[in-house]
């Protein structure tokens, strides 16, 4: 599917938690995002991608209004989504939706899987009848490649293969334009990733959906991305086509993720980019390149100037003093 025209604009997001002492006196914060900036075109996926830690998913409840923004903006069909009231981003939730990593939280236990699924129509089309909440419902089970008489079980008799596919439909009950999926195949098989993989492609196609694509496994963006943005410490240091930054990384942490993807018989990043080390305290942030502790090739510059997010390459977009001449280093 070839990208369209933006559908999401996110300038300079950023999302601090309080840090409190024992006494509960404030005594600092944590950037967990820490001036986020990016587009998603209609129609593409994006893959967000970086260590545990690194903002990914804070960046998607906040882009979802579950986290209050603490600055910037997010631009989505025409409007501000940042200091939305309650009532005014519930409006906006049946376009913008999140899946869960774990899809069986988000689902009650004491409901069948028809009431959870009709429970978004009853929220945000309370126009409809209860003949046409049952049809609507019919129609996502068998959307998501289930049968119908699994509208009448408790998801503990799901498997968290169909768990997902149950989470997913309740979603698309609302013809949403934007999914959020956060690690929508951790813990999976591998063939039961795959079949998830290939049902995410399709409904893509046939709603004409655009995905924010949250995931720590390399080989899964690689495969299923149009474009990938590597975070580290609450901001992006990478973003550009999947392939070229799978190719030729621009970013030295961006490297070392890459070098850590088993490629048995194939070509691997030199293992003098492994990365190092453990990240710094993001309620304590270095001065400059909050890599530059982890990095083999930090120089003075990357301690005294912090480097912006840049385009280096027409469409790749680098936060590297040196991103132009890695290679010489």
């Amino acid at each position: 599917m070839t990208a369209g025209e933006t559908v999401l604009a996110v300038r300079d997001l950023a999302k601090h938690f309080p840090l409190h002492d024992a006494l509960g006196r404030r005594k600092g914060e944590l950037r967990a995002l820490d001036g986020v900036s990016f587009d998603v075109r209609e129609g593409e996926i994006l893959g967000i991608v970086g260590e545990s830690g690194c903002g990914k998913s804070t960046l998607g409840k906040t882009l979802m209004g579950l986290h209050p923004a603490t600055g910037g903006r997010v631009d989505f069909e025409g409007r501000d989504l940042v200091g939305l009231s309650k009532g005014a981003y519930r409006r906006i939730r049946s376009r913008l939706q999140y899946v869960y990593q774990d899809p069986g939280a988000s689902l009650d236990p004491r409901w069948k899987i028809a009431s959870s699924l009709a429970e978004p129509l009853v929220v945000h089309r309370p126009d409809m009848s209860k003949a046409q909440r049952a049809e609507a419902v019919r129609a996502a089970i068998r959307s998501v490649g289930l049968p119908e008489g699994h509208l009448g079980l408790f998801p503990h008799e799901l498997s968290g293969g169909q768990q997902r596919r149950v989470g997913l439909a309740r979603i698309l009950t609302l013809h949403p334009k934007v999914l959020i999926l956060d690690e929508p195949t951790s813990g999976l098989d591998v063939s039961v990733q795959a079949t998830i993989l290939k049902l995410l492609q399709g409904l893509r196609a046939e709603y004409g959906l655009t995905y924010l694509f949250i995931s720590h496994d390399l080989a899964v963006v690689r495969m299923l991305c149009d474009r990938v943005a590597v975070m580290y410490l609450g901001k992006i240091v990478e973003i550009g086509p999947t392939e070229r930054i799978f190719a030729d990384p621009r970013h030295p942490y961006t490297r070392s993720l890459l070098a850590a993807i088993p490629e048995p018989g194939g070509r691997r990043i030199t293992e003098d980019f492994a990365l190092k080390g453990e990240p710094p305290n993001p309620a304590s942030l270095p001065s400059g390149c909050r890599f530059r502790t982890r990095c083999d090739w930090a120089a003075d510059r990357c301690a005294a100037e912090e480097p912006l997010l840049r385009d280096i390459d027409g469409g790749r977009f680098s936060a590297c003093h040196f991103a132009e001449t890695l290679d010489e280093r």
